[in-house]
């Protein structure tokens, strides 16, 4: 499948799907707390997502069940959400949404703590994973590989004693959920498809405190940690544009 790049009028109408995912992400993420439910997430997504005028992009997707993938602890990502996973104090939980709007997709993910008492480790976890989403931003120029943003990424992450998934990996968005080129977090400098400008790509670091290694559980959806470590998981869709890296899900 070819690489499409997107007109500015194309981008301009991305970065309208991608603030919509972007107050569902932030409505969401003043709920998280002891006591709520995954599903009540999700009933919440779901509600928000339709008062913003935009459809889920996710629900219905290959089958897959919901609105919204919410991972807790050792959930990497895909994690279904249920009545039946209440959140805990010192829990992490994964958030990831898509939207479409007018036919162009957006998608992002945030991880939060749930309340204030979060192991440093964890607290850690999160912060080098969203460290390492921005490290690989500032590599979306034209002319730069997907092989520079993926190095961004495993280079900050493996610097402080983490490792990256690599069985699911970023994407090329737009009219699709899912458009070429794959974005691995991990890869060589200079090598990988050249950036153009116009190319959209959803970023998301998948960063384990263990081993990378991953399975996926009996739901066949839901992606855990093979070792039983905690993940963390953020995503930006970004525009490969002439004056740099322009965040359509901020």
């Amino acid at each position: 499948m070819a690489i499409t790049c997107k007109s500015a009028d194309e981008i301009a109408k991305m970065r309208q799907s991608g603030r919509i995912v972007r107050q569902v992400l932030d409505h969401l993420r003043d709920m998280v707390a002891e006591g709520v439910t995954t599903m009540d997430l999700e009933r919440a997504a779901e509600a928000k997502i339709k008062e913003l005028g935009a459809r889920p992009a996710f629900k219905g997707y290959y089958d897959y069940p919901c609105v919204l993938c919410t991972s807790l602890n050792e959930e990497i990502v895909h994690g279904i959400p249920s009545e039946k996973r209440t959140l805990k104090e010192g829990d992490i939980v994964s958030i990831d949404c898509g939207v479409v709007l007018d036919g162009y997709y957006g998608d992002a993910a945030i991880t939060v703590p749930v309340g204030a008492n979060i192991k440093p480790e964890l607290r850690k976890l999160m912060e080098v994973t969203e460290a390492s989403l921005y490290r690989a931003i500032e590599q979306v120029k034209v002319g730069n590989t997907v092989g520079d943003v993926g190095a961004a990424v495993q280079e900050l992450v493996e610097a402080n004693g983490f490792s990256v998934v690599r069985e699911f990996v970023g994407h090329g968005i737009g009219t699709k959920l899912h458009e070429e080129p794959q974005v691995p977090n991990y890869g060589s400098r200079g090598h990988g498809p050249k950036l153009r400008e116009g190319m959209v790509l959803a970023i998301e670091p998948m960063v384990n405190s263990g081993k990378p290694e991953t399975r996926v559980l009996g739901d066949k959806w839901t992606a855990v940690t093979a070792d039983g470590s905690f993940s963390a998981h953020f995503e930006h869709c970004v525009a490969v544009t002439k004056d740099g890296p322009v965040i359509l899900t901020q």
